[in-house]
């Protein structure tokens, strides 16, 4: 299966972007045989961090694309849930389907969800726990159909405006479902659920990223690129080169003001070196452990 992440956001944030592709859909290079072992050591090394949780649905993100050059370690959200269709954990996210040109809801196996980066040699994942009060309707809305379809958007963008019902991207699908899940349509309005999630973000006061960009690809991307849009920003946004857009860093600051009872865990591997850290702080570029980390190597004779 091939997917989209942000791939469009790096294209149009810099000079780097002359040296991006713009076929996203390709396949990613197939990791070796040593990489693939030390990938699936670190995903086994996550799952027992939400296996020892005891709790049933889990935000979790991942560092995908590499993003730094625009200082964004992660590119994609999603939803953990344990026993989700006969797996002990899997992930129910928004994917861009390039084969239908269209956005769908995916449960994808938590080895792929984890495993889906540019960069087999090192990568990021975050974990943010939640109360009951916050993680109870978060699971029954997500694993509901109609509610999780009913916050899903008929057109795909990757750089979406979040405050608009006309494009839609990953983060943004789990945003509004955040909303659904704790209140956007308790006010009782006649308008679509989407309307009404982003309208309750709006009071909640969500912040979503601000990317400024280079104005000379994103004048013309659009108009070859069918996941790129302009037409949904605010003009005095676009006149500025500026772009709203949901990221797991402001999904995650909102989540940590609205739910302070909330934890998070971040994991991430350079090699065959891990780091595990707690708190709402990142770990160090290059996957460096500070003061409280958790630090080990994974060897071929944990086999």
């Amino acid at each position: 299966m091939r997917r989209l992440f942000l791939a469009a956001l790096l294209m149009a944030a810099s000079a780097a972007a002359q040296a991006m592709s713009v076929e996203v859909c390709d396949r990613p290079k197939e990791p070796s045989a040593d990489q693939r072992d030390m990938m699936l050591r670190f995903t086994s090394i996550v799952r027992d961090e939400l296996a020892a949780s005891q709790q049933q649905v889990v935000l979790i993100a991942r560092s995908g694309l590499d993003l730094h050059r625009i200082q964004t370690r992660y590119s994609h959200e999603g939803v953990a849930l344990r026993d989700n269709g006969g797996q002990p954990w899997s992930v129910r996210e928004l994917y861009y389907s390039c084969e239908d040109h269209k956005p769908r809801i995916y449960d994808e196996g938590f080895a792929g969800f984890v495993m889906g980066t540019d960069d087999p040699d090192s990568g990021y994942v975050s974990l943010v726990f939640l109360p009951p009060d916050h993680a109870d309707p978060l699971r029954a809305t997500a694993v509901d159909k109609h509610h999780a379809l009913g916050v899903l958007g008929a057109s795909y963008s990757a750089n979406a405006y979040p405050f608009s019902t006309r494009h839609q991207n990953c983060n943004q699908w789990v945003m509004e479902l955040l909303a659904d899940a704790w209140g956007a349509g308790d006010a009782g309005s006649d308008a679509d659920v989407r309307t009404q999630a982003q309208a309750w973000l709006r009071a909640q006061g969500y912040l979503p990223t601000v990317f400024t960009v280079s104005a000379h690809p994103m004048t013309w991307l659009p108009e070859f690129v069918h996941w790129l849009s302009n037409d949904d920003h605010p003009p005095e946004e676009l006149a500025h080169n500026r772009y709203n857009v949901s990221m797991p860093s402001s999904i995650e600051t909102f989540v940590q003001a609205k739910v302070p009872e909330a934890r998070r865990v971040e994991i991430c591997h350079a090699g065959r070196r891990v780091v595990l850290h707690r708190g709402w702080d990142e770990i160090a570029e290059g996957c460096v452990a500070g003061p409280g980390d958790r630090s080990f190597e994974l060897t071929p004779e944990q086999d």
